[in-house]
Formats: C-alpha cells, sequence, structure tokens
C-alpha cells in the first residue's frame, strides 16, 4: 500500500508530465510558425525583388541583403500567441502583394520615348547645404539590364548624347526618384557650370533616357546678396565719360545709365606702378586683369552709384590675340566685325568666360568700386555679321552657340551677384524671312535661344531690344509703314509697334521661371538732328511717352549724351548735346519727361507727330 506521499509525488508528476507535454507542444507549434512566417517573408521579399522591378534583371554586381527580425530564444508559452503570429503573416504579405500590385508599370525603352523618359523637373542648389538637389519624375519604370537610375556630369556644350562609364551616383528606378550631390564651389571640381543627365544601362551599355539639365538658380550661392538698386524713374542715357563729373547728369535727372566694356581692354596684365594688375583667384585658376583699364570703369561705376543712377554694362567680345580663348572658335577668323561670339563651346572657353563673369559681377557688386545692377551679354546677337560675328550656320544652330556662351556668363553672375540682371540684345529687325542673308531675324534668334535654354534648365534671363526706325535716319516713328503693325508677323519693331514686342514677352512659353514677364530694357535708341532739332525732339517725346506707359518696360536707355564723330559722318547726329556742350531742343525734352512739367515740354511735339491728344499714339 503506498504512502499518501508517495500518492501526491505521483499526482504532483503526472501534472507536470501533463504540463511539459502541453508546453513543449506550444513550443513545437510557435517554432513551426515562426518558421512558416520566415519561409513567407523571404519569398514575398525575394518575390517583389525579381518581380519588383517590373522585369528587370537582377545586377550580378549588386548583393542584395534581405534583413529579417531575429527569432525570439524563448516563445511565452500562450496558446492564442499563434493566432497574432498568423494575422501577422498574412498582413505582411498583403502588404508584400500590394506593394507589388501598386508598383509603375514597367515600359520598353523605343526611339521615340528614350530621349525624355525621365524629367528632371528640378536641379537646383539647397541654399543651406549648398548641394546640388534633383527631383526627377517619370511615365512608369524604363525597362533596362538592372534596377538603376544613373546619373552623369555631361560637359556644358555637349549635346552628343554619349556617355562614358563614369557615372556620378545612382538610385532605385521609380517614378519619382531624386539625388543629391556636392557642388564642389569654386574649387577645379566645381560642378556649378555642368550639366546632368540620367541614364540606365541597357545591354551593357549607359543610355541617356532624360534631357540633361543645368543649375536653375546658382544665386543661391552669391555672397553679395544686396537688394536690387531700384529707381522710380525709366530715364537712362549711353553716358559721356568725359561729363560724368560736371553735374549734367543731375540736371538731366538721368536715373539710368549705360556703359561698355570690351573685354580686350581688361584681360591681362599691366605694367603701370599706379595700378598694378589685379589678381584674381576663381576655380582654382589664376587670372590677371588691367588695372589702369579697371580703374577708370570704378570711377565710373562708383560715381554713378553714389549719383543714385542705375548703371546698365554692355559686355563686348571684341578681338584679343592673347585671349583667344575668349571668342567661339568658328568665330576666329578675323574680319571686319567689331564684336564676336563667345566662347562657351570648349573647356578654356567655359573656363575664362566664367572667371570674368564672376570677376566683373564681384567688383562692382555694391561695394567701393560702385554696382552694376544690369549686365547685357553682346550686343544686337541676331546681326551676326555686324555685330556678333560666327561662321554663318543656321539659325539654331547660331542661337543654341549664343546661349552656351551666355549661359555661362548668366551663371558666373548670377552665383556672385543675386539680385544682377543678366539681358540678351536685339535689334530692330524681327520677322523679315530673311532666308539669304547674312543676319537673322530677331524673332527667329529670341524662339531658339529660348527653346534650347528652358529644354536645359530655364533661367531667368532679359531682354535688351534697339527699336531703331528704318531706315535709322528718320526720325518719324509714327509714320505708317508696310514693315511696321501691329502683327507678330511684322517686319520691324520700332516704337510705334513696341506693343508687340510687349505681347510676344507675355506668351507663356516666354515667361521667367516664376512665371512673370521677363525684364525689357530699350537699352539703345536714338533718334538724329541732322533733319532738324525739333523732329528730333518730338520724336524722343513720342518714344519716352510710350515707355513710360507700359509696365513690362524697364527703361530707356537714350543713345546718347553727346554727338559722335563717327556716327556724324554716317548721318546720325543722335547726342541731346552737340560734340562741343550745345544743348539742343531734345535736352529738355529729355529732362522733363519724367516731371510734372512734362506736358508743357512736350506740347510742341504733338503738332509735329499730327495728334491731339498723348493718349493716341497708344495701342
Amino acid at each position: 500500500m503506498k504512502s499518501n506521499k508517495e500518492v501526491g509525488t505521483n499526482k504532483i508528476n503526472k501534472v507536470n508530465n501533463k504540463s511539459g507535454i502541453k508546453k513543449s507542444k506550444n513550443n513545437k507549434k510557435l517554432i513551426i510558425i515562426a518558421l512558416v512566417a520566415l519561409v513567407v517573408i523571404v519569398a514575398g521579399v525575394f518575390l517583389f525583388n525579381i518581380f519588383g522591378q517590373n522585369g528587370d534583371e537582377k545586377d550580378s554586381s549588386i548583393s542584395d541583403t534581405v534583413l529579417v527580425e531575429d527569432i525570439p530564444e524563448g516563445l511565452p508559452a500562450n496558446e492564442h500567441v499563434g493566432n497574432a503570429v498568423l494575422e501577422h503573416i498574412i498582413n505582411a504579405q498583403e502588404t508584400v502583394v500590394k506593394g507589388y500590385e501598386e508598383r509603375p508599370v514597367s515600359v520598353e525603352l523605343t526611339e521615340e520615348n528614350k530621349n525624355n523618359f525621365v524629367d528632371i523637373a528640378s536641379c537646383k542648389i539647397n541654399p543651406e547645404t549648398s548641394e546640388i538637389e534633383l527631383e526627377m519624375t517619370s511615365n512608369g519604370i524604363p525597362k533596362s539590364d538592372d534596377k538603376f537610375y544613373y546619373l552623369f556630369q555631361i560637359k556644358p556644350y555637349d549635346d552628343s548624347r554619349e556617355l562614358d562609364e563614369n557615372y556620378i551616383t545612382r538610385v532605385y528606378k521609380n517614378d519619382t526618384a531624386a539625388m543629391s550631390l556636392s557642388l564642389n564651389a569654386n574649387t577645379e571640381n566645381s560642378r556649378l557650370y555642368q550639366k546632368f543627365g540620367v541614364a540606365v544601362k541597357n545591354n551593357g551599355k549607359f543610355e541617356l533616357i532624360s534631357s540633361p539639365k543645368f543649375i536653375t538658380n546658382p544665386e543661391a550661392i552669391a555672397k553679395h546678396t544686396g537688394t536690387f538698386m531700384e529707381v522710380n524713374s525709366k530715364k537712362g542715357i549711353l553716358i559721356d565719360y568725359n561729363r560724368v563729373f560736371t553735374g549734367q547728369l543731375e540736371d538731366l535727372g538721368v536715373k539710368q545709365a549705360a556703359i561698355n566694356i570690351p573685354l580686350s581692354s581688361i584681360v591681362g596684365p599691366t605694367t603701370n606702378p599706379l595700378f598694378p594688375s589685379i589678381h584674381y583667384t576663381y576655380n582654382g585658376k589664376n587670372y590677371t586683369f588691367n588695372g589702369v583699364i579697371l580703374a577708370g570703369f570704378d570711377s565710373t561705376v562708383s560715381a554713378l552709384t553714389n549719383k543714385g543712377i542705375q548703371t546698365t554694362a554692355i559686355v563686348l567680345n571684341d578681338y584679343s590675340n592673347a585671349y583667344i580663348s575668349l571668342i567661339h572658335p568658328d568665330a576666329r577668323s578675323k574680319g571686319v566685325c567689331p564684336y564676336y561670339m563667345f566662347n562657351g563651346s570648349t573647356d578654356d572657353g567655359v573656363e575664362i568666360l566664367a572667371a570674368v563673369g564672376s570677376f566683373l559681377a564681384d567688383r562692382y557688386s555694391g561695394s567701393k568700386h560702385g554696382r552694376v545692377s544690369n549686365w547685357v551679354i553682346a550686343n544686337e546677337i541676331n546681326a551676326r555679321k555686324e555685330w556678333n560675328y560666327l561662321k554663318y550656320t543656321d539659325v539654331d544652330t547660331y542661337s543654341k552657340e549664343f546661349a552656351k556662351g551666355f549661359r555661362v556668363l548668366y551663371t558666373a553672375i548670377k552665383s556672385t551677384a543675386s539680385t544682377a540682371r543678366v539681358f540678351i540684345s536685339l535689334d530692330q529687325t524681327w520677322n523679315k524671312n530673311l532666308d539669304n542673308s547674312p543676319d537673322y531675324d530677331g524673332k527667329d534668334v529670341l524662339d531658339c535661344f529660348n527653346n534650347y535654354i528652358t529644354s536645359q534648365g530655364n533661367i531667368d534671363w532679359s531682354l535688351a531690344y534697339h527699336p531703331y526706325n528704318i531706315p535709322l535716319t528718320s526720325c518719324k516713328s509714327w509714320e505708317p509703314s508696310a514693315n511696321v503693325t501691329h502683327e507678330e508677323t511684322t517686319k520691324n519693331i520700332s516704337m510705334q509697334n513696341i506693343d508687340v514686342l510687349v505681347n510676344y514677352m507675355n506668351k507663356p512659353e516666354l515667361r521667367s521661371p516664376d512665371g512673370s514677364c521677363r525684364s525689357i530694357m530699350i537699352t539703345e535708341l536714338g533718334y538724329t538732328s541732322t533733319q532738324g532739332e525739333q523732329l528730333q525732339a518730338a520724336a524722343l517725346a513720342y518714344a519716352f511717352y510710350k515707355i513710360n506707359n507700359y509696365e513690362d518696360i524697364d527703361g530707356l536707355l537714350l543713345n546718347r549724351q553727346t554727338d559722335d564723330a563717327t556716327e556724324i559722318a554716317q548721318g546720325l547726329a543722335t547726342g541731346i548735346t552737340t560734340a562741343g556742350g550745345n544743348r539742343k531742343l531734345s535736352y529738355n525734352v529729355y529732362k522733363y519727361m519724367d516731371t510734372d512739367e512734362w506736358e508743357k515740354h512736350l506740347e510742341f511735339a504733338k503738332s509735329i507727330i499730327g495728334i491731339s491728344d498723348w493718349k493716341q499714339i497708344m495701342y
């Protein structure tokens, strides 16, 4: 007979045995569930890696790592935990399947779609980090050898779409993507002037699938960030350097002024001990500028700034054998043309243009040398043979070559002085359909330039226009002419139909990046007094009344303050004073044009123009 102690011990052993069996079964159950979970999750990730790229083969150079949470060593003996794990497994699998189903569609690359399959919607400098940030979109995921988009750095003048093997970075393909990279500003590895393209790898070779884009906000890194120098008048003039300090500019009430800066005069050293060479380091290279010539510009610009006059500098590329890299390779056959196409088409050209642009913007940024607010790049670029020589080619190619150099100078200026405005320049020839002419229509150059600039990253360029009469010796802007109409197809644009230009620049495709009308300035316009001072004065009154009534035109810079002997020989005495300093009738028209006394001083012109009210000349 067993004792009570033995019986108790047996009961306890039976209970322990049952509990151990139950615990063992629960552990086995949980281990099985955990293993199933692991298999499902791994399978889901594997399927996503295989099919998630919509058919792209896996890149053998990449080792994919699947991250799975560790299974705990000891699972709690809870009979309900299995249901929770199973529910988690189901939810995880549904998430994987849903992610796969929501993947953008996979698209075959074709000759028709591959050039712009990816759109680089934004390529900008982050002002806080000074890094380049790119944002991209596409209509699906392009099929290729692997799962990646590759970012390439491309020379600013290279339109070939050919790539080497040296990509900068890469990201997984998707219908949206973002990349960032260092700018390396003001170093020999600077990316400020480069453009960037997105590629995929097809058949082992990289293939560009986007339109390359430039940085569109170089002003983000500018060290000179003062506000733009606003003035309360549109009245400007091409100054006589000899009369800057005579008090005449103050008497005239000049608020805007133009100066010319030929590059050959400022690049290179000088031996003058009083005005020694000026040394400037940019992107790791040293440059030398002429201290003597710059001293003259320093004096003029600082004087204008101190007088409250907004300065416009016209940068001209005259011939210099010592600095031939400034001139486009196809423009180096020196001829009678005084100015030549800027060279944005070779490495050395880009480097020196960038240095010159940065140097000028730095020097005339509002410090002790004064401020240049507006920079006009070249003169009347559609007049190829007369003012901006390049070997003859079609208008699209010509405009692209100009745009390459322009963007370099724009980027150099804006990355140094953020509020400066940078202009292209056109003359009065608008839409003559000049098929057999050595020159181009302004409208064609404007359209081609804008299309090329916009396609590679729109920037805030501005327009400097010269709406002279044809012929130049004519003052009667108001006279009817078959060549001057108020239609977009007009052959010429003068002050009579300046509304055509204003309306054209307000087209959506020509607006600035923020959607506003670009700055328009009449940077050169003059009327000769050779047919009488009254006629010249009336023409000037006509022009300034119109300018003051077009909000989108920011100024009129009259050509010129003083008659020029060379122009007089051509029948053009466009100054408001004679070479000897005598004031013409147009002097007072100019002086009072933007004052409360304007009507009194312009009244005489109505009968000459043939109107009874000034509003009659507005269209």
